[in-house]
């Protein structure tokens, strides 16, 4: 059954009684929820999410509002993960992005069976295309971008899943977040795909989550090759697109930084980053923000690889 089959009124009865069962991205979540947004919400980007029947459970998570006067005085939203609260409150019109964050948080720190990466991927012709990038780099946008005008399937926006033996990467594909100016960017060219309600003033600015395509959706359990690991870098100035070739010991301290449980798997962590950049090529592109440029160029160098 598929979520987005599912009437609105059942979906938002069955979020805030017993919760509903989603596989969302790779992992099965039990979301239970008494804010009433957050039913539309998912609705909106989880719409081709599977809804799951007695399924073992990943994440047992809850997006409570807070009680006393903050149920009418600027109200607030809790995230709890199997009971217990690992954030501070907020403004309740952040459910969405903070359930999101969490959903990161969960996978990010309990999940050691691949390396966990902070980078989005992409995939075309079998192949994997890794989008590391610090904030503001432009990964996201151009993530968004493969994925809505260049024909490339999403495989994780936030958290890139390295197998352990094979260097391969597995799927966990979930919305795409988008934030500040690549929003207005993004949404002329997303086609079908639904665009949340953009939230304002979060810590990271104003932030709006694409849906991710149905056909991703369904190919969560296919992984992909390694192919290319491209490092971008947004520069308004750099007048076209720059792609240089990066020495594969420099694209793995710099990887290696951006793992989350690198330290918890120690040795093997080490050898399936190895393993995966042994395959794969890697560069730095720096880009002006031609998005059409861009994505002619990496499906150029992915159909190469």
């Amino acid at each position: 059954m598929i979520l987005g089959t599912l009437a609105a009124e059942h979906v938002r009865h069955q979020l805030n009684a017993n919760g509903i069962a989603l596989r969302v991205g790779r992992f099965n979540a039990l979301i239970q929820s008494d804010i009433s947004q957050v039913s539309q919400d998912i609705m909106t980007v989880y719409a081709d999410a599977e809804v799951l029947e007695h399924a073992p459970i990943d994440f047992h998570i809850q997006l409570l509002g807070s009680g006393g006067f903050r149920r009418v005085f600027r109200p607030q939203v809790n995230f709890y993960f199997h009971g217990h609260a690992p954030f501070l409150p907020l403004p309740i019109e952040q459910s969405l992005p903070l359930m999101e964050w969490g959903l990161n948080w969960c996978v990010s720190q309990h999940y050691h069976r691949t390396l966990v990466v902070h980078a989005a991927v992409v995939e075309k012709y079998g192949k994997a295309l890794i989008l590391p990038g610090q904030p503001g780099a432009g990964k996201s946008t151009l993530c968004a971008s493969l994925v809505a005008s260049g024909g490339f399937r999403l495989l994780s926006d936030e958290l890139t899943l390295i197998e352990l033996e094979s260097g391969n990467i597995l799927p966990n594909p979930r919305p795409i977040s988008l934030k500040n100016k690549a929003i207005d960017i993004i949404r002329p060219t997303r086609g079908q795909l639904n665009l949340s309600r953009v939230v304002h003033d979060t810590q990271k600015g104003s932030v709006g989550l694409l849906q991710p395509p149905a056909q991703s959706v369904a190919a969560w359990n296919c992984p992909a090759s390694p192919g290319l690991v491209v490092f971008p870098r947004f520069n308004a100035q750099a007048e076209g697109g720059k792609l240089q070739a990066l020495d594969k010991g420099h694209a793995l301290m710099q990887m290696a930084n951006q793992c989350f449980n690198y330290s918890v798997l120690a040795e093997q962590g080490f050898k399936a980053l190895a393993n995966h950049l042994e395959q794969a090529r890697t560069f730095s592109f720096e880009y002006d923000g031609n998005l059409e440029a861009a994505i002619d160029l990496m499906d150029e160098m992915l159909h190469e690889s």
